[in-house]
């Protein structure tokens, strides 16, 4: 069987699952049907906005559910007859009852080199950890989550400058490619997949809002990945002057034994520098509440007085 012939409904919901859906459009495959989250709220004016793969399915005139619960409401996948179902990032619990759905089989593309980060958040987990690579694993789903057999992966490296938002787009890459390939091997060769090594499973969990906050008592290492795991989306920030202040992007200028957690060392045209427990950060992105994010040098030229050198910034939420 050709595998550009298989009839296959997609679920997805964030930009990198409609990135990877837009390659399997580009590559001819034959999506049936997409099945994203429901549309949501954006932005200060809360308009309520199509999800990033809905949008794509739209430009491509291929049809899209959006049930509340898929656990409650999948009966529609019977009438579209699938032969493979593939999830990337759909954001549900898949029940049992959908994952008997498709005539071969439910398919979802994790974000990491299983068995290693199961869970909702492997691709931050690898810029948190600093890894050098990561990848995509294709393998089936089981009522257990990402426990089931690995059928391909496609691995992806990380450099220094990655974050998020790069990361992501790699990623994406790196799901087609381990789809593409995969598929192949199961259509035509009845590949059953390889089991996971148990004794290396190790989980992530979903990213939560005191996740976001800096603790500047940390080592420079561990406040640059959390700066990289967290751009742009939700974004990771201090507190100061009771204002929520994120950063996208910090490097290391130098270390040392007597820093000072938190304390504004610097702050004049020429560079903004705080310090860890370890060594000084130049901060070279911020972002006020409300406010577009912003290079060192464009904001300090409307906030010249914001930051006071000698001052320390506590691990604190914004309330």
């Amino acid at each position: 069987m050709d595998k550009k012939d298989l009839r296959i409904v997609y679920l997805g919901t964030p930009e990198i699952s409609a990135n990877v859906l837009e390659r399997m459009i580009e590559e001819n495959y034959n999506i049936v049907a997409v099945v994203s989250q429901e549309d949501k709220p954006i932005g200060r004016k809360q308009i309520i906005t199509p999800t990033p793969v809905k949008k794509v399915a739209l430009i491509h005139n291929i049809p899209v559910f959006q049930p509340h619960k898929i656990r409650d409401d999948y009966s529609f996948l019977k009438e579209l007859k699938p032969d493979i179902l593939l999830t990337m990032a759909y954001g549900q619990i898949v029940p049992l009852g959908v994952l008997e759905t498709p005539k071969i089989k439910a398919l979802n593309l994790h974000g990491s080199l299983l068995p290693k980060y199961r869970g909702a958040s492997p691709i931050q987990a690898s810029l948190f950890n600093g890894d050098k690579v990561t990848g995509v694993t294709l393998m089936e789903m089981v009522e257990a989550m990402d426990a089931g057999n690995m059928f391909f992966k496609t691995e992806c490296l990380i450099s220094e400058d990655d974050n998020y938002d790069t990361l992501q787009l790699k990623i994406a890459e790196a799901a087609f490619v381990a789809f593409d390939e995969g598929i192949e091997k199961i259509v035509n060769e009845n590949y059953q997949g390889e089991p996971q090594n148990l004794d290396e499973v190790s989980f992530t969990k979903k990213v939560k809002p005191e996740d976001q906050i800096i603790n500047f008592n940390q080592k420079s290492v561990d406040v640059i990945n959390k700066i990289r795991a967290l751009t742009s989306e939700p974004g990771a920030y201090f507190v100061y002057k009771n204002e929520k202040i994120k950063v996208q992007k910090a490097i290391l200028v130098d270390s040392k034994e007597n820093a000072i957690p938190g304390k504004i060392s610097k702050y004049d045209k020429s560079a903004f520098y705080i310090e860890t427990q370890d060594g000084t950060l130049s901060i070279l992105t911020l972002q006020k509440p409300g406010k577009k994010v912003m290079n060192f040098k464009d904001f300090f030229n409307g906030n010249r007085d914001f930051f006071n050198v000698g001052d320390v910034i506590w691990c604190i939420a914004y309330l």
